[in-house]
């Protein structure tokens, strides 16, 4: 088989060892060659290719963060828009199956290609972890590890300056890495987009801490997190081409709130795309690379229209349908959970 893969989307730590796993999984087991398109889908369409070969350097790329292959976004009107030449390109070069690695709009992408009956398998990517259908996705347990390590670090510069510390993590509407990273850091707050907060109930538990001689707070917050309806003024963010909402920077609007009401003295970090850059953690070099292989072997087994999942310990094939349907959101309980630790 000619098997072609492609990365889409964000960029996250463990997409090279997803592409490793492919590349050897094709190699060793069955022979076969395997095409990596440049850019996303637009190097898809633009036919932008090169075989990926099995030696020494594509062993290098597991410890490198990002994607070899680039990525990229595409408008969903002029991706469903170039089928016929995604299809002719595909001809051309001889693929017999397609490996799409991308989070939630990859994988839609994903499905509508095999809906029009091109061989498709696909591998769930997101430092959120928001991808329904698979307990985790590669990338979030780096994410977790470098906003907990931000949290650990300003933990001491919060106590020595008695200061409101606001760690802004990403999550635009599911609050997995504030959830982990605010649990295993010791954040006396967690801010969800899944949960509206009031700006009332945050500054009470800073002000308790500082009665009771704490003297510092720290505060994980999504960059999602919206706050209950009449208890904060938002300042509105635009729309992009995507139909997203534009950030306005909830971190630095809570810590304006918390110095106005209380008067301490508050600072917000904003991690941004450090979470998304750097070498990936062992967890997530093993789970990318397990699709890797597994949606590999999918593709010479014929098991299109699939996407590998994780369940407990064990690589699954899951219905496309199931990967896009919604996104995995934290559950209520999972935060009430974490809530024990507030204050």
């Amino acid at each position: 088989m000619r098997i072609a893969t492609l990365t889409s989307g964000g960029d996250c730590p463990g997409l090279n060892a997803v592409i490793r796993g492919i590349v050897r999984t094709c190699s060793a087991e069955f022979n076969s060659t395997v095409v990596g398109y440049q850019d996303g889908w637009v190097g898809l369409m633009e036919d932008k290719r090169s075989q990926l070969y099995d030696d020494e350097n594509i062993d290098r790329i597991l410890l490198r963060g990002g994607t070899i292959l680039g990525t990229g976004r595409l408008h969903p009107d002029r991706f469903k828009a170039g089928l016929d030449q995604i299809r002719a390109n595909l001809e051309d070069a001889g693929i017999d199956a397609l490996i799409p690695i991308g989070g939630e709009g990859t994988l839609k992408g994903a499905k509508w290609l095999s809906d029009n009956g091109i061989p498709v398998v696909g591998v769930p990517k997101t430092i959120d972890n928001d991808v329904n259908g698979t307990d985790f996705t590669f990338g979030f347990d780096t994410a977790v590890s470098v906003a907990t390590d931000a949290i650990d670090r300003l933990h001491t510069t919060a106590e020595s300056h008695n200061r409101v510390m606001i760690v802004e993590v990403m999550g635009r509407h599911v609050g997995w890495i504030a959830l982990h990273a605010g649990m295993a850091g010791g954040a006396h707050y967690t801010v969800i987009p899944e949960e509206p907060f009031d700006i009332a109930e945050i500054c009470k538990a800073m002000e308790r801490r500082f009665q009771m001689g704490e003297k510092y707070g720290i505060i994980c917050v999504a960059e999602g997190a919206l706050p209950k309806e009449g208890t904060m003024e938002m300042r509105e963010g635009e729309i992009d081409q995507f139909g997203h909402k534009t950030f306005t920077g909830i971190g630095q609007q809570i810590a304006d709130e918390i110095h106005n009401r209380l008067g301490h003295d508050v600072r917000t970090t904003v991690l941004g795309h450090i979470q998304r850059g750097g070498t990936p953690t062992a967890f997530d070099r093993v789970l990318a690379t397990r699709y890797g292989v597994h949606a590999a072997r999918a593709c010479h087994s014929g098991d299109f229209g699939k996407c590998v999942a994780l369940h407990g310990e064990h690589i699954e094939l899951i219905d496309l349908n199931e990967a896009v349907g919604t996104l995995k959101a934290v559950p209520h309980g999972r935060y009430v959970t974490a809530k024990a630790m507030f204050g």
